[in-house]
């Protein structure tokens, strides 16, 4: 089976100049928008119809996925005490659904999923959505701010350094190391709902 490799990317603060420059350098030909809400007060240049239109002008085609793939969903079963757990939404349909037309759509075009943080270990696109990709067969690239791309490999080192997980252990082995940085940082970046807080569940 072809492998394919999809890319994610930040959009920051980035003129969107830059922003496709960074597209267009690595030959991007369609981005995925995987924020649940496609605004933003800091970068309006990034509001969904300016984005569209940006894209277009690029040649660039555009698909919103914020429904399927975002952080902040509406599945009030995938909430602990207002926390969205990534593990629960990995396995509801509306995801599940999301990166199959992602797997789908990488056979004809080269995908960069976009958020809007510009560092991908604080982004649920490289906690949660890369890492459900390559658990499925599919390589992703992190398209950093610079131009550079890191391998999702790379990143999670990246990540086990950070929680000094990154050493060998007598007891526990690199997966098992692994899971413990994904879930504390998880624990840092995951969207809570404090409407949901307190009761775990919203009432009817």
């Amino acid at each position: 089976m072809t492998q394919h490799t999809v890319f994610t990317v930040g959009h920051s603060t980035h003129s969107v100049s830059h922003f496709l420059s960074l597209l267009q350098k690595h030959e991007i030909t369609a981005v995925a928008d995987v924020r649940s809400t496609p605004a933003s007060r800091f970068a309006p240049q990034f509001n969904q119809h300016a984005v569209m239109r940006a894209l277009h002008d690029a040649d660039i085609k555009y698909v919103f996925l914020g429904k399927e793939l975002g952080a902040r969903t509406q599945d009030a079963d995938c909430y602990t005490d207002g926390k969205v757990q990534f593990n629960r939404l990995s396995r509801t349909p509306d995801f599940i659904r999301g990166i199959n037309r992602l797997q789908q759509g990488a056979r004809t075009e080269r995908i960069a999923i976009m958020c809007a943080e510009q560092e991908p270990l604080d982004c649920h696109r490289c906690v949660l959505v890369a890492r459900v990709l390559e658990e499925r067969g599919t390589t992703v690239g992190h398209i950093h701010s610079d131009g550079h791309i890191e391998s999702h490999a790379m990143a999670m080192r990246r990540l086990m350094a950070l929680f000094g997980l990154d050493q060998e252990e007598l007891f526990r082995t690199p997966t098992e190391r692994l899971q413990e940085a994904l879930s504390r940082q998880e624990q840092r970046i995951a969207y809570v709902n404090e409407e949901l807080r307190g009761n775990g569940m919203p009432e009817e």
